[in-house]
């Protein structure tokens, strides 16, 4: 019988400050492109939920327009980390307050999911509510609460520490990378 391995799956949600295409929200628009094609060839990646982001329904995440997502799967912690605060990806993080409006609650959730298995946007939206209902637990936690992967533990819910180096290689084809296989 073989283990099961894991890869994390990261859902970001944020409430867009005006509509996408106002002024105010140039620079957000401007960069999108770049940004994603980063996490792209970043170590790690493994998948990405495309969407339009001019589509009204791709953008009503929670009934309301203008709230902006990001769905993605990633082989370690540490390679999103990698990604999210060590890469060009920091740098428009600075901008974060004036794209988007203030959020109650969180703003993201981290989670584990058997590998070859994809989340969908309704795994992610059960994850943030979890994570805002009780705290980081291994069924949904942050970077800085974050639980162990599986494989490396033998089960989800026992508690433990990423350790957030940057990853020197993957193996994820170009292929994967396009996010067409798992």
């Amino acid at each position: 019988m073989s283990a099961v391995s894991y890869h994390l799956c990261h859902l970001n949600i944020g409430k867009a400050a005006a509509p996408l295409l106002d002024p105010k929200m140039a620079s957000f628009v401007e960069n999108l492109e770049r940004i994603n094609n980063l996490a792209y060839q970043s170590p790690g990646f493994v998948w990405h939920l495309q969407i339009d982001i001019y589509n009204p329904e791709h953008l009503a995440m929670y009934g309301e327009p203008g709230v902006i997502f990001n769905l993605s799967v990633w082989e370690s912690i540490e390679s999103l980390y990698t990604y999210v605060y060590r890469s060009q990806h920091a740098e428009m993080m600075k901008f974060r307050k004036s794209w988007f409006a203030e959020m109650e609650g969180p703003h993201y959730v981290l989670w584990w999911l058997p590998t070859g298995e994809l989340p969908t946007l309704e795994d992610g939206k059960k994850r943030i509510a979890h994570l805002a209902d009780h705290g980081p637990t291994a069924h949904a936690f942050t970077f800085k609460d974050s639980f162990s992967n599986p494989t490396a533990i033998g089960k989800e819910d026992l508690p433990g520490q990423a350790l957030l180096l940057p990853r020197s290689s993957t193996s994820i084809s170009l292929e994967q990378k396009a996010g067409r296989t798992l």
